[in-house]
């Protein structure tokens, strides 16, 4: 239903939405076709294979230390009840999303800069097709994280490795595993910003780039023995859909063309961009490795960054993306 791209690192907690009783059964090792009580597809397991969308290549894979800030967006109606890539039911009221390269089903959180709002949101489709976008959440997902309005945010985007690899087995282990005590009731649409529960986090640095400490889990009602630690405790626990507060973090927006060891072939790209905007060489040194970035920016805007990205992109530079940092 949507496209993808990627870069790597770490994360956080679960989601499933679905109803109040559910069971995965396993018909393959490769691919897990899951049917709710009511028949409902709940979808199965899926990488994928390295895809094009609009001349730019994709390559989905596991990335258990995925990060990556850049601008986020959303969708919800025109998709609302059709089908996503791993073959769910998209809810538009439920805290899922769209990525271009991580499995299908995985745990991510997605952290709004601009704000400080942090939520656990599962991935189970394919997107955003914008090139300068690094995911697509879901239309109650962004009003929990407070852009629905604006319709982008400046987000981190980091993979929870622990909680991705408990879906991933329970997909691929050939065992049924029953998500117990889901909540079935609809989720109430906001009509302005979401009434949620609040935790604090804290923030801390690590080198190239800025990183919300992993925050304590959100409280809920105390699952029974055999569910503690379980899937099926992260599907409860993600369907709360607290939301973790933390300080709003400056970032800016730069479009990143290329970056090349070759401090020669950084000069050639910069006189190539020239008549494209402001465009400067940033050097940075990456596990010892000096790496020279030519950049766009700082840009005052969104809409800026997709202009001089398009603009990048047509003159043969597809691998062109909207940095945030």
């Amino acid at each position: 239903m949507k496209p993808l791209a990627t870069l790597s690192f770490m994360t956080l907690a679960l989601l499933l939405s679905a109803c109040a009783e559910t069971e995965f059964v396993v018909h393959t090792a490769k691919q897990v076709q899951n049917v709710a009580s009511d028949g409902r597809p709940l979808g199965r397991y899926k990488v994928g294979s390295p895809y094009a969308i609009k001349n730019v290549w994709y390559y989905p894979q596991v990335d258990y230390g995925y990060v990556e800030t850049g601008i986020a967006s959303w969708y919800g109606p025109n998709f609302h009840n059709k089908d996503t890539a791993n073959g769910e039911v998209f809810d538009q009221n439920a805290v899922t999303a769209a990525h271009r390269t991580l499995p299908m089903p995985s745990v991510v959180r997605v952290t709004n800069l601009e704000n400080g709002r942090a939520l656990v949101v599962r991935i189970n489709d394919r997107g955003p097709f914008a090139h300068g976008r690094i995911i697509d959440l879901s239309r109650r997902s962004a009003q929990l994280l407070g852009f629905q309005r604006q319709g982008t945010a400046k987000v981190r985007v980091e993979i929870l490795p622990e909680e991705s690899r408990k879906i991933a087995e329970a997909y691929k282990s050939g065992k049924p595993v029953r998500l117990a005590s889901l909540n079935p009731e609809p989720v109430p649409t906001p009509t302005a910003a979401p009434s949620v529960a609040v935790s604090k986090g804290s923030v801390s640095k690590i080198p190239g780039t800025v990183v919300l400490t992993p925050p304590p889990a959100p409280v809920s009602t105390a699952p029974s023995a055999s569910d503690q630690g379980s899937a099926i405790d992260l599907a409860r626990q993600s369907r709360s859909q607290n939301v973790i507060q933390s300080e709003p973090e400056r970032m800016e927006i730069f479009v990143q063309a290329g970056a090349f060891t070759n401090a020669n072939n950084a000069d050639k790209l910069t006189q190539i961009l020239a008549d494209v905007g402001p465009v400067r060489i940033d050097p940075r040194q990456i596990e010892g490795k000096y790496f020279y970035r030519v950049r766009l920016g700082p840009l005052d805007t969104v809409e800026d960054a997709d202009r001089i990205l398009e603009a990048i992109i047509s003159k043969g530079y597809p691998g062109a993306r909207v940095i945030v940092e």
